[in-house]
């Protein structure tokens, strides 16, 4: 070996007689290297093409690597893989090929030094790390140095309906799966999650409490419920707590990416679940038109329902009363199609509250009777000189039902309308 002077000029080494200790054949087969198959060679890249790359390793002559055989990954381009000069590894795939080609893999020889490293990792219950190069059919493929086949039901702590936007991600994984013979290794990164996130989640579960009232957004609506973002960990919205109105799907009423602000129900510390209410925050219409309405008031209200033994009216939002068949006429009544028909607007008078069952009793028969107003209808009629209630201007109350209208997309019942004199109670008491 020659040497370098101080400004970087190579100066061979001289030659001398007798300058080689043994003959030179010897010396010739001593620069040359052994090489087996299966075996690692380290060499540095001295050519590149879209075929492959050469390598020399010292041995007689280069060693092929096609493209397959560059990186785990498929179909790359070599240079994305190596650049010319550098030192890599490869295992002896064949000595001799049909071509007369002495063929090498890369991606063999990282395969065979990950193995030993994964096999490592596994025993010790590490975590590995890799980039994720595919999407394929139930999954992700995920390089470690080998194909790691990480599950879509395992890539995140819920179900995962988009790939896609993992790929050329780095991610940390939990090995569950791991056989040699098969090639199988089997990913979750789920399961590295759930470790990592235990502490943070038992520390949030021991500071929440129930009957607290905490901001959270929809993370997912499902047909039984709706899964809302508390911060640390989702917690559900039962759709019965979803509003005080009948839901019939939690869409009607939320929607992913919603900012919600929820009551904590009730709290399982065993099974980590934590059951929301976002009714609970909000008014109970019940309350309110119990605390503003007292019995022997009259309301109007609309026909939404006829059942065997009466009439159901709503009278207010949310809010239906019972008018049972006794209560409809001052004559005897056979069935209620006799007195009233769906959609039909009228006066009722409120004979009953049980706020407890949720349950308000009303009557047609006596609001023919007369009564007071309740506080919404005040001012917007007026008795006449007869003592009887008439209209007064009703343009509030026709827009409130033209959008209920709007809103559920039916029509007036024929010969209905919204208040007037015709629809007024005949007497005042």
């Amino acid at each position: 070996m020659g040497t370098f002077d101080a400004e970087g000029n190579y100066t061979p080494r001289p030659i001398v007689e007798n300058d080689v200790e043994k003959s030179f054949a010897d010396a010739i087969e001593g620069t040359m290297v052994e090489v087996r198959d299966g075996q690692l060679v380290t060499g540095t890249v001295v050519k590149i093409d879209r075929d492959g790359v050469l390598l020399d390793f010292g041995y007689k002559t280069e060693g092929v690597i096609p493209t397959r055989e560059l990186a785990i990954k498929n179909d790359v381009n070599p240079h994305d893989v190596v650049s010319l000069g550098e030192q890599i590894e490869a295992l002896v795939l064949t000595l001799e090929d049909k071509e007369g080609r002495l063929v090498l893999s890369k991606k063999r020889a990282q395969y065979e030094k990950a193995w030993g490293e994964i096999e490592r990792k596994k025993n010790n219950e590490e975590p590995v790390r890799g980039l994720v190069i595919e999407v394929v059919k139930g999954g992700l493929i995920v390089d470690i140095g080998l194909r790691g086949f990480l599950p879509a039901s395992l890539v995140e702590l819920r179900r995962v309906r988009d790939l896609q936007p993992y790929i050329g991600q780095p991610i940390d994984a939990k090995i569950i799966e791991l056989d040699r013979n098969r090639n199988n290794v089997v990913l979750s990164r789920r399961a590295y999650l759930e470790e990592n996130q235990k502490e943070t989640r038992d520390s949030f579960l021991t500071n929440l409490k129930p009957g607290e009232v905490r901001p959270g957004k929809i993370s997912s609506v499902v047909q039984f419920g709706a899964f809302v973002d508390l911060g640390g960990m989702d917690g559900l919205i039962h759709v019965s707590e979803l509003s005080w109105k009948h839901v019939d799907h939690p869409s009607q009423v939320v929607q992913v990416g919603q900012e919600v602000t929820v009551q904590v129900l009730d709290i399982d510390y065993s099974r980590e679940r934590i059951s929301l209410s976002l009714k609970a925050t909000q008014q109970d219409p019940w309350q309110e038109f119990a605390s503003s309405h007292e019995v022997g008031q009259l309301v109007y209200g609309r026909v939404t329902k006829l059942v065997p033994f009466g009439a159901f009216v709503q009278v207010g939002d949310g809010i239906e009363g019972l008018v049972h068949i006794s209560e409809m006429s001052a004559r005897h009544v056979e069935s209620p199609e006799q007195v009233v028909a769906p959609g039909e607007e009228l006066w009722v008078k409120i004979i009953d509250f049980d706020l407890a069952r949720r349950r308000i009793s009303i009557s047609i028969k006596q609001a023919a009777e007369g009564g007071e107003l309740a506080a919404e209808y005040q001012g917007q009629f007026e008795v006449d000189e007869h003592g009887n209630w008439v209209g007064g201007d009703d343009t509030e109350r026709e827009a409130a039902w033209a959008e209920y209208y709007k809103e559920y997309g039916e029509a007036p019942a024929e010969g209905t309308a919204a208040p007037a004199e015709g629809a007024a109670p005949p007497e005042q008491a």
